[in-house]
Parts: structure tokens; sequence; C-alpha cells
């Protein structure tokens, strides 16, 4: 599905390709001139590595690192020339959902674990160490066998959007959404650093056409097997940091940092 090499392509097209495939990747400007960016994740020499792909205008893309320390934006566009290692990062890298998209991975039509996207993109005075991820998050009380087939990092492994092509991996952000008062945001112990430690409680059933999100406190796979007592939904609502994900603008960063 990766914004494959083909014969006669140009790194703009490979940009292009890449907007039009992963609409779950792409954050939509609504100031200034910019059309919309999206996070990439590449691992050309081993170690993660992020980047920020912005579409400028309709004929102009430009990559930059996540960190705006490291390397100088460069300007891909229609006929200009491009260097050989851009045009591979662009065309072998993986996308990231953006901030704030909530995935359902789904069996039967129920929502058995919510898979949650974080990272802010940061902005010229912000730490850049705090990078994006996704906390794969299954329901308290489920068995393994119904968690998610997919690694602890799943940005590692392609089959995430591949499992979102094929249905098994449903966008929930609009359901969550809908209404306020019925999915929050338990931050874990440390809200400056990736959220290991946080949950998700939705108080009510919430339905749509092709799938249910059952009641319940999603939590990642490690939390759930740690600890020794689990807290109530109520418990865990009165905790400090608690955000409603269909609260607008609040709950639009899940890394509170």
């Amino acid at each position: 599905m990766l914004a494959d090499a083909r014969s006669g392509d140009t790194a703009f097209a490979a940009c292009l390709r890449l907007f039009r495939r992963y609409p779950l990747a792409v954050r939509r400007h609504y100031a200034e001139h910019r059309y919309g960016s999206m996070v990439l994740m590449s691992r050309d020499i081993g170690t993660a590595r992020f980047f920020v792909l912005i579409m400028e205008w309709d004929d102009v893309f430009v990559l930059r690192s996540w960190d705006r320390r490291h390397g100088p934006r460069v300007e891909i566009g229609r006929d200009g020339p491009v260097p050989g290692d851009v045009r591979q990062l662009i065309e072998t890298a993986v996308p990231v959902p953006r901030d704030g998209v909530l995935l359902g991975w789904l069996s039967g039509g129920q929502v058995h674990a919510v898979l949650a996207a974080y990272g802010r993109l940061p902005e010229p005075w912000d730490s850049p160490d705090a990078v994006p991820g996704v906390l794969i998050m299954p329901r308290a009380g489920s068995q393994p066998a119904q968690w998610p087939s997919l690694t602890v990092n799943p940005l590692e492994d392609r089959q995430l959007w591949d499992f979102v092509e094929s249905g098994r991996l449903a966008d929930i952000t609009s359901l969550v959404a809908r209404q306020a008062g019925y999915v929050f945001w338990v931050p874990g112990a440390d809200r400056r650093a990736a959220p290991a430690g946080a949950r998700i409680v939705v108080t009510e059933r919430l339905s749509s056409s092709d799938f249910w999100l059952p009641a319940g406190v999603y939590a990642d796979r490690g939390t759930l097997r740690e600890e020794t007592r689990a807290l109530t939904a109520s418990q865990l609502l009165a905790l400090p940091g608690v955000v409603d994900l269909a609260g607008g603008p609040a709950g639009q960063h899940l890394l509170g940092v």
C-alpha cells in the first residue's frame, strides 16, 4: 500500500499519492496558505526518524525533519530536481496516523481494542523529544486472543494500514466525538512522556451502522498485565487531567505537552 517507486514517477507524484491514500494521516491546515501535512516515519538507517511532509500549495510540497534543528527544508515541486535520498524517503517511509485519530480493532462488528494516535506537531520553541506513536489499548477484561495482532509499536508494522484498508481497523474518531459525556481520555502519571499508562473510559455503549464500541476501560497491554488492582471507571474519571474526547480543541491532542 505504501507509495511504491514506479518508473517515471516523480517525488512530487509520490507525495500526492501519500496524501490521497492516507487521509487518516493528513492534518488539515485552516490558516495561512498550507493545504495540510502528515508525519512520516523512516527506518532507513535502522533507527526510527520522523519527518513532516507539508503541502504548501497544490504544486509544492516541503519536507523537513520532525526536529527542525536537523537538516534543511526541501521543496518538492512538479518539475524541479529532488535529491535521491529525499525521493527514497518519501517512497519508503510509513505515514503516521495524525494526532487524535482513534481506530477500533473489529471482530464481528464489535470494537475489542482502541488504537490511539498521538503526537502534536512541535512548534519551533517546543522540545522535539516527544515523537509520535500509536497506543494499542484493549478493553479491560478482554482476552489476549481478542487483542490486535500488531507489534507493540504498530508504526513499525506496515500491516496497520493493511488492516485499515481491509476494514479490520475502523476510524471511530467521529463516533467518539458525536456527543459529549461518553468517552474520556485519562492521562498516565507522567503527562510529559509518551502516554503509556493512559486510559480511555467509555461510559456507555456507542453504536454506528457498521460497528459498536462497548462501555468499559481501555488501556495499553502493559498496564493491563501489570495492574494488581484495577481502578474502576468512576475512580479513573475522578483523577486530574481527564479530557472529554468530544470536547473540541481540548481533546484534539492526546499527548498534553
